[in-house]
């Protein structure tokens, strides 16, 4: 299969959002499958954490759950269902065990022997080889539950750790010398997200079906208002210690069509019909479950898919199980409209102009940002006009245009401001949100049903402003009542929250990239698949 081996290369980027370009492309006949669950179980919904402004509250989660039948997987609370915490000394007595393992599987590596691998991703330089793919799991059905049986109990044992640090006043965690450690009130819990990303380092694993060509399937845009699509496709597969090419090792299964190159070769511009869209994911799971088994045993409640493009969420829809069980990482992340934070990702809008964020980091200091507020936008959806009609060429402290002045440069605008107004358009996500971040513009946002990037972990009252549609005519009044010491307390906050919004070629620890992993490694976490039901 040809892919593309550098994200520059990428299949004709285009920047525009909700539009189909003029190609179309002849897809292969996909071989359809009926899927079925042997056995009926319940889903265990339980994860989106309270919120909280308070730095040392602690990890806690809601008692909701929600049932869904045909599916033999349950999702649980990592930090408090004391049903999947083991015993303390039992979970001492399976280290010592495990310890004793790793030693031997060791030796017999340095006599030639193949073995799976057991060294930490904290301790391994990332590889820039990708995997080759995979073959068929041999061995009995009885063999693979025992193997999905011990990966669910490593999990079970990251799940009690994490819920040990997250009533952990100080961080112990082992760290390598050029160690981060998550602190502040930037976090909802410091202790907990950086036990939580340590067991993530060291054992999460990914493994990403090989099926498809670009430039539907392992390819996305790069440069644009999609690029997160893009970037985190390549990074996936140019080859990382998170990929593994055993599916029997891996937590999660990665489903790598990009439909954002689908509406560019597959949607017929002004139709507003996805229904070919539709097909081709639909076509596409049916090939993966009828090619492998790991589809079938969780009803795909340990699979993902990633999209920035808006349709994303509708085109999820092509499979009933996808769009139900399996976690959507979405950039249109909008409740209204069927985004669940419970199992779904939200992932943040990045509009890249070039291969990398290096030189659009940082901004001027409170003083030197003479304007209140700025905002710069076309006029499409409820919220925007309602902010025109009231500060559109109403005051000079409030800089808010429909289209900017001719010679006026966008970016600078936002480096002199001290708050970037950060409003929803047609759809809830905005690249201006991440671009305030990058220029220490404090974001105002102002969106209905919007579950912001990263907010498992992240506390956003504590560097960012969130208003009301209803609050928009006293918007002015709202920001004012900032002090310049709680402002510059926020822009200190930005300056360390950038480090999770910065893309980097390779990934770097705790950027953007490992960040969207990690908030699948929560929903996976959450998720049990029964051994004794998959293998029926």
């Amino acid at each position: 299969m040809s892919k593309p081996n550098a994200c520059t290369a990428c299949w004709g980027d285009g920047g525009g959002r909700r539009r189909g370009g003029s190609s179309s492309l002849k897809l292969a006949a996909f071989t359809a499958v009926v899927m079925a669950a042997s056995v009926a179980a319940v889903i265990l919904l339980n994860f989106a954490p309270n919120l909280s402004s308070s730095p040392s509250a602690s990890f806690s989660f809601p008692s909701s759950f929600w049932s869904l039948k045909n599916s033999p997987s349950q999702r649980r609370n990592p930090l408090t269902d004391q049903s999947e915490a083991l015993p303390e000394q039992k979970i001492e007595e399976e280290e010592e065990e495990k310890k004793k393992q790793e030693k031997t599987e060791e030796e017999q590596a340095g006599a030639g022997l193949q073995l799976n691998q057991t060294t930490s991703p904290l301790t391994t330089s990332m590889t820039t080889t990708a995997p080759s793919p995979a073959k068929s799991p041999s061995g009995s059905n009885a063999e693979r539950d025992r193997s999905l049986s011990r990966l669910e109990e490593k999990l079970a044992r990251a799940r009690y750790s994490i819920k040990l640090a997250s009533k952990d006043q100080k961080n112990s965690s082992s760290l390598r010398p050029d160690s981060y450690v998550p602190y502040g009130p930037i976090y909802k819990n410091p202790n907990a997200f950086h036990r939580s990303y340590l067991e993530m380092e060291k054992s999460f694993r990914v493994f990403v079906y090989e099926e498809g060509d670009p430039p539907l399937f392992h390819d996305g845009p790069c440069r644009s208002i999609y690029s997160s699509e893009g970037r985190f496709i390549y990074a996936m597969e140019s080859g990382n210690t998170f990929r593994t090419s055993n599916p029997e090792q891996a937590h999660v299964f990665f489903l790598p069509f990009s439909v954002a190159k689908m509406v560019k070769f597959v949607y017929q511009p002004e139709s507003f019909d996805i229904r070919p869209m539709k097909k081709t994911i639909a076509d596409y799971v049916n090939i993966i479950a009828q090619k492998y088994r790991y589809w079938n045993r969780s009803m795909g409640a340990d699979h993902f898919i990633l999209s920035c493009h808006d349709w994303a969420p509708k085109a999820s829809s092509a499979d009933t199980h996808l769009h139900q069980n399996s976690i959507r990482v979405l950039c249109n992340a909008n409740t209204s409209e069927g985004f669940n934070p419970l199992k779904d990702v939200s992932l943040p809008e990045i509009n890249l102009k070039n291969d990398h964020t290096a030189g659009i980091i940082g901004g001027p200091s409170p003083s030197q940002r003479p304007v209140l507020a700025f905002f710069a936008g076309g006029l499409h959806g409820p919220i925007r006009p309602l902010l025109l009609k009231h500060w559109k060429n109403k005051d000079d402290d409030m800089q808010v245009f429909e289209y900017l002045p001719k010679g006026v440069s966008y970016y600078d605008m936002m480096k002199k401001a001290k708050f970037c107004i950060c409003p929803s358009g047609y759809e809830v996500a905005s690249p201006r949100i991440v671009e305030a971040i990058y220029f220490e513009c404090v974001p105002v946002v102002i969106s209905d049903g919007y579950v912001l990037p990263f907010s498992d972990v992240l506390n956003w009252k504590s560097f960012s402003i969130q208003v009301e549609t209803k609050d928009i005519p006293t918007l002015k009044k709202i920001l004012l009542a900032v002090s310049p010491r709680a402002f510059i307390r926020m822009q200190r906050r930005m300056q360390l929250v950038q480090r999770h919004f910065v893309v980097n070629s390779p990934p770097k620890r705790f950027d953007v990239f490992h960040m969207i992993l990690h908030s699948i490694w929560l929903r996976r976490l959450n998720v049990r698949v029964n051994p004794a039901v998959a293998g029926m």
